[in-house]
């Protein structure tokens, strides 16, 4: 008796259905989303480390412009404490040149007041006048009468003076005569700055010389007894010119220029 199968019931799948259903099993695996499901977190974790790689370039390239910036900021302050500073001394130069030369002014100035002082002081010096003989006094005054005297009466004043007392000049001029002078003896005679002249009579020793400028006060010779005299001393004339006759007061000349006798 031959057996027979029922179909559908207690029957294996043939490889062919095994296969087809495996297939569709995948199919439908598929058509679900289980796959999509199961390849998510890879996706996921390689789009969270292509992120992180991103975030750290991010990071990284953050810090580096920081650090530019931080650098730039170092190098303009450098710059400008170095330009302030350039400047601060660039100041300190100028201020210090002003000072220099505000004092190169001063000195100047005080040096051009020292030289008018001087220049001035020594033009006071030039026209000052002094006594022919220093601490005597006038013996015999202008005018005074007399037989020893050849116009009558004495063309000049005699200052007290023993022989060898030095004699000056009494102001600035030039020597116009030095020599003997007959009665007069040894005599010199000045031509004042003024226009007038000056002499002086029976010197016995003479120390300037014709031409010769003369300053005030300055020693010409000495005092003696030469000439026409009874004892040593200096005659003193002014005159308006160098030749005798043209004598006027010298007490009074003397006095005009400041000179006490």
């Amino acid at each position: 008796m031959a057996f027979t199968r029922a179909t559908g019931k207690h029957r294996r799948p043939s490889r062919l259905t095994r296969t087809s259903t495996h297939a569709v099993g995948v199919a439908a695996f598929t058509t679900t989303g289980v796959i999509g499901t199961l390849a998510a977190p890879a996706l996921a974790a390689e789009s969270a480390v292509e992120q992180t790689g991103l975030t750290q370039a991010i990071t990284i390239a953050d810090s580096v412009a920081d650090q530019i910036d931080a650098q730039a900021q170092a190098q303009q302050q450098a710059a400008d404490e170095a330009a302030a500073l350039q400047k601060a001394e660039e100041e300190a130069k100028r201020a210090e040149a002003a000072a220099e030369k505000r004092a190169e002014e001063k000195v100047k100035k005080e040096r051009e007041a020292e030289a008018r002082a001087a220049r001035e002081a020594e033009r006071k010096r030039l026209n000052a006048y002094t006594a022919p003989i220093n601490g005597s006094y006038i013996s015999t005054g202008y005018k005074s009468g007399g037989a020893v005297w050849s116009s009558g009466s004495h063309t000049g004043i005699d200052f007290h003076a023993a022989s060898g007392t030095a004699v000056h000049a009494v102001g600035s001029g030039e020597v116009v005569e030095a020599g003997w002078g007959g009665a007069y003896g040894n005599n010199i005679v000045i031509k004042m700055t003024d226009g007038t002249y000056t002499q002086y009579g029976h010197l016995s020793s003479i120390g300037v010389s014709v031409g010769q400028t003369v300053t005030p006060g300055q020693q010409i010779g000495l005092s003696g007894a030469t000439g026409n005299v009874t004892g040593a001393h200096l005659h003193f004339e002014a005159r308006t010119s160098p030749e005798y006759g043209s004598d006027i007061d010298p007490g009074a000349y003397l006095r005009s220029h400041g000179v006490n006798v």
